[in-house]
């Protein structure tokens, strides 16, 4: 099968106007996720359901700005329970006794699978979830492709994600 069968006609609008949406997506604050927003809409384009579209440009400007708000709203949510959160803490209260072994046993355990995963998977995704850089800066300060990026990305969130299923069953 031909790699240009594989996508759809959406799909090819964003390949052909990638400069265009990534401006679009930089004006709108996003220059430092742009890549990764175009990625996201990307899968939501691949993931809608096929039907004709009168002005597929226009579609997905309009799809890119909805995706803009969505991170938005994302980001001030999330601050907003990290807030409330803290807030609810009656102090800074470090973990004791046998809770603080098992945080500190837990955290080697997790450290250890990262390092296990190899230098680059552990730095990728300390950079992207520690850091907070996105996809785009890493793949471009690693010299990498973005597709390296997620891919690294992904074997460590499997990794974790069964270390979780781990400790959820002890």
């Amino acid at each position: 099968m031909n790699r240009d069968e594989d996508i759809s006609g959406l799909q090819r609008v964003i390949l052909n106007e990638r400069s265009r949406l990534l401006r679009f997506l930089a004006a709108r604050g996003m220059s430092d996720d742009a890549e990764d927003a175009l990625h996201d809409l990307w899968q939501r384009v691949a993931t809608a359901p096929s039907q004709p579209i009168a002005d597929p440009l226009s579609y997905l400007f309009r799809a890119a700005e909805n995706l803009v708000r969505d991170r938005r709203r994302s980001t001030v949510s999330r601050d907003r329970r990290h807030q409330d959160w803290h807030e609810t803490l009656p102090g800074e209260e470090q973990p004791t006794g046998e809770r603080g072994l098992i945080a500190r046993e837990r955290l080697r355990e997790v450290q250890s699978t990262l390092a296990g995963l190899g230098p680059r998977v552990e730095l990728v995704f300390r950079k992207c979830r520690l850091d907070g850089l996105g996809q785009a800066a890493i793949a471009r300060e690693l010299g990498v492709s973005l597709s390296s990026v997620e891919k690294d990305l992904q074997k460590a969130y499997r990794a974790l994600g069964q270390l979780r299923a781990k400790f959820d069953a002890e």
